[in-house]
């Protein structure tokens, strides 16, 4: 599989409208929230870094207030305290695009961009978003190690990465090496659901980021 390059597939645009439905729900979100961003949400991090994150798409009242991936919602408050404790963040919490959080040899961002209705994207606004998820890789040439939050997640990074479903089958802490060495390491998403039921702890979280530092220095 050839390698994708950012100037083939763009890596973000806030006036983007490819998803019918999620456009117009982001507009009845604006229009209710003018404070929002509600917006499609950029990439955040380190443009030279080894390591990307990649998640479902923005929460309501996270990335899509904010702005920026994790921020603001229930499930930014563990991401961005793991990053803290392994190096990948100058602080443990992120509270706005405004604060001076800056992330090292890290970057983050969704498989969708655009906040979806009940937090559910259809499969055709996946397929649909993916072109900014291949522009974003090719726009890391470092990146050599992927963290994936979630089974969507998965599917887009595996696809985009060269790798092939079902064979690439998600679990916590399964580990996908894809055609050009680069690897792939799964999650259970830091959600308040996944928490709170315990199918996520912190010490789980903790030995996804910790395996990711293995696996970088090595490559």
């Amino acid at each position: 599989m050839a390698k994708a390059t950012a100037a083939a597939h763009p890596v973000y645009s806030a006036d983007c409208r490819d998803c019918p439905r999620l456009a117009a729900f982001l507009d009845g979100v604006r229009a209710s929230h003018p404070d929002y961003h509600a917006l499609p949400v950029a990439p955040f991090g380190d443009a030279a870094a080894r390591l990307l994150i990649v998640g479902l798409a923005p929460g309501m009242h996270g990335a899509n207030r904010s702005g920026r991936p994790f921020t603001g919602d229930f499930a930014g408050i563990l991401l961005y305290r793991t990053l803290h404790r392994f190096g990948f963040s100058t602080a443990a919490e992120s509270v706005s695009v405004d604060d001076r959080l800056q992330l090292l040899d890290c970057r983050i961002t969704n498989a969708v961009k655009c906040l979806p209705p009940q937090n559910k994207p259809t499969p055709e606004e996946i397929r649909t978003c993916r072109h900014f998820l291949e522009g974003q890789i090719a726009d890391l040439p470092n990146a050599r190690v992927f963290v994936a939050l979630g089974q969507i997640a998965h599917q887009s990074a595996v696809k985009v990465l060269g790798g092939r479903l079902p064979k690439a089958r998600f679990g916590h802490l399964a580990e996908h090496v894809v055609p050009d060495g680069r690897v792939l390491i799964d999650s259970y998403h830091c959600s308040r659901y996944n928490q709170n039921t315990g199918r996520l702890t912190e010490a789980m979280f903790d030995a996804v980021f910790a395996r990711a530092v293995q696996v970088a220095s090595a490559l």
